[in-house]
């Protein structure tokens, strides 16, 4: 969506709005952190992110993977920085076809800053000498595809201070195609206000983004503010000064100073603020608290899908997903980029040549070393293991290795119940109770349009000793309204689903005037995909210990040996059939330590035949004819 059309669409509804600008970090672990902040603070509601591009276009390709990100995986609507410093025109259109392909469709178009190796800008051959050119160029490319925004300077630039010809410059971008205005930071609110009446006056009416750079030190504070030459107000000196060295007190101080700015923007009738977050949270944060904008849960736009929804070229049509992927969106968006009939307003065809190659889309555990063992400790039996699960379900562990985020309040109906169940041995990495109906508009359990209501069949998985599987398959055989798989990591599968293990609607809703939307889908094809990368990340999360401790051993014993359950209640109206499952099923030995000796010399291979890594289908225990 066009970010001038987004500015419409706040001012319609007379609300303020806001945005945040990223830049482009210099290692991967910076790009890998960086991603986790955009979907932690995609979470505050910005109607836009955008992203900066580099002098020289050094790290050009992967401002365009960045965008592309979080379009595709993050579901963030993406403006990209463009310049035109150190760029041919050959470059500019790959930049601007990678944009594109990646479904952005809003452009910030600048000039920019010469390399530090020159003293002054010029264009290189073939390339543009001005972001009027730029825009021009854009325009006539791509036509209306782009909102092309501009940059604006309330208080001059380095290479021109004269207000009136920067004004002029202003216009010929914006008559070049401009749609949006973004301002260089200040911090003298009544500076911007002058230049915006002189913008308005040069009739120049496209939206204006004041930029708003919050204070995070004063060393920061001043540094920035001296780069860009822009006036700081007195009363803003004499209170940091003081305190200048108290980086705390300087952030609460700043945050009130800068509240105050936004206060009077908004007041004279500028609804869109745009934060350059320097990649920080906190200090854009408490501003927006200040502000009282900070989505509370009642509060927030509820998703159109119980899934986060993608912005790319080729995925905003998508309305259907295997709930196995719950816990890990960007993996299973990284996974099926390639599926042959991918989208298709349906479950893609998983059965694609492209299905299930797992190096290819970095579905690896995500941190260090060093990180992972300080976060999830060294466990030594599974019962250490089951106190892990335990404590992440009880919202004391941020993660584990098969979900990459907080668990949320919608599992809170049956936290208790999963708790005791890790408590006993059983692991559970994903689920989702049963809903009867619930309102669309529910704060934790809505999603789709008003008026309508959604339904969820109660669904766990976890992973289940062998030494108990056979009765937990007996019990559910035992019952009509539930259907399993059970896989463990060579292929040995169990199951009771239909011939051909064709898709179960886990998730529906029923809505006004619209067919029932069945979002949310077990199927076989896709459980044994998620197998692999589950098994994987539990090997990835062993191999963060010396070959010779009791952790490797322990985990990797689990992934060895284990089974993957998935278990559907298939009657929504029940919330306790699937641990009934459980009532008296005891696991043995969970505080056993495995000698390391027996550990190395005979991994041991769970029931059931392997030959080459091939699923055998079993019936209770027997192959299937």
């Amino acid at each position: 969506m066009h970010i001038k059309d987004k500015i419409a669409a706040c001012e319609k509804a007379g609300k303020p709005c806001f945005s945040f600008e990223y830049y482009v970090p210099k290692t991967a672990q910076g790009v890998q952190n960086l991603y986790d902040r955009m979907e932690r603070m995609g979470s505050f509601g910005p109607q836009f992110i955008d992203i900066t591009w580099n002098a020289g276009g050094r790290l050009s390709n992967l401002t365009t993977e960045m965008v592309n990100v979080a379009q595709t995986v993050y579901g963030l609507e993406t403006c990209m920085h463009l310049t035109c410093t150190g760029m041919e025109k050959e470059k500019v259109d790959n930049a601007l076809q990678e944009a594109y392909n990646g479904g952005c469709t809003n452009i910030l178009a600048l000039r920019g800053d010469p390399p530090r190796e020159n003293e002054k800008w010029s264009a290189v051959p073939g390339g543009f000498r001005y972001a009027k050119d730029l825009v021009k160029h854009i325009r006539e490319k791509y036509g209306d595809y782009f909102d092309i925004g501009v940059a604006g300077y309330p208080e001059g630039c380095d290479e021109e201070v004269d207000p009136d010809v920067l004004l002029d410059h202003l216009k010929e971008k914006i008559d070049a195609g401009g749609t949006f205005i973004i301002t260089q930071m200040f911090y003298d609110v009544d500076i911007f206000l002058d230049w915006v009446n002189k913008v308005r006056a040069k009739g120049i009416t496209v939206p204006i983004i004041p930029g708003i750079m919050p204070i995070h030190t004063y060393a920061a504070f001043i540094r920035r503010a001296t780069w860009t030459k822009c006036h700081i107000p007195e009363k803003w000196l004499e209170v940091l000064e003081p305190v200048k060295n108290d980086d705390v007190a300087v952030r609460d101080i700043g945050r009130d100073l800068v509240v105050e700015l936004c206060k009077k923007i908004l007041a004279a009738g500028i609804n869109q603020l745009h934060f350059y977050t320097m990649n920080l949270a906190t200090a854009t944060r408490m501003i927006l608290e200040g502000l009282e904008l900070m989505p509370s849960l009642e509060a927030r736009e509820l998703p159109a899908l119980p899934f986060k929804s993608s912005l790319g070229l080729g995925r905003r049509d998508e309305n259907v997903r295997p709930i196995f992927w719950k816990n890990r969106h960007k993996s299973y968006v990284a996974r099926t980029q390639e599926w042959d009939e991918f989208p298709n307003g349906r479950w893609g065809d998983s059965r694609s040549p492209a299905f299930g190659e797992l190096d290819t889309y970095g579905i690896a555990l995500k941190g260090t070393t060093e990180q992972n063992i300080k976060l999830w400790g060294r466990p030594e039996t599974v019962a250490d293991i089951a106190d892990l699960f335990v404590n992440y379900i009880d919202g004391k562990l941020e993660s584990i290795p098969w979900s990459d985020s907080p668990i949320d309040a919608s599992a809170e109906p049956i936290k208790a119940q999963l708790s005791e169940l890790n408590k006993r041995g059983f692991l559970t990495t994903n689920s989702q109770c049963a809903l009867n109906a619930v309102k669309s508009s529910h704060p934790v359990h809505g999603w789709g349009p008003k008026n309508g209501y959604v339904y969820q069949k109660m669904y766990v998985e976890l992973l289940v000793s062998p030494d108990v599987l056979s009765e937990l398959i007996t019990r559910i055989e035992r019952s009509p309204d539930l259907t399993y798989y059970a896989v463990n990591k060579a292929g040995v599968l169990h199951h009771n689903a239909p011939a051909g293990g064709s898709p179960n609607a886990v998730t529906w809703g029923v809505f006004p005037g619209k067919e029932i939307v069945q979002p949310t889908i077990v199927e076989l094809i896709s459980f044994l995909a998620w197998k692999d990368e589950l098994y994987r990340l539990g090997e990835d999360w062993a191999a963060c210990y010396p070959q010779s401790s009791a952790s490797r051993h322990i985990i990797s014993s689990v992934m060895e040996n284990w089974f993957l359950v998935n278990i559907v209640n298939n009657n929504f109206l029940d919330n306790d059939s699937i641990f009934e499952l459980f009532k008296d099923l005891k696991i043995d030995n969970l505080n056993e330590r495995i000698p390391v000796d027996e550990y190395l010399q005979n991994l041991k291979i769970a029931d059931g035949t392997v030959t080459n890594g091939t699923v055998h289908e079993l019936t209770n225990g027997a192959p299937a004819a």
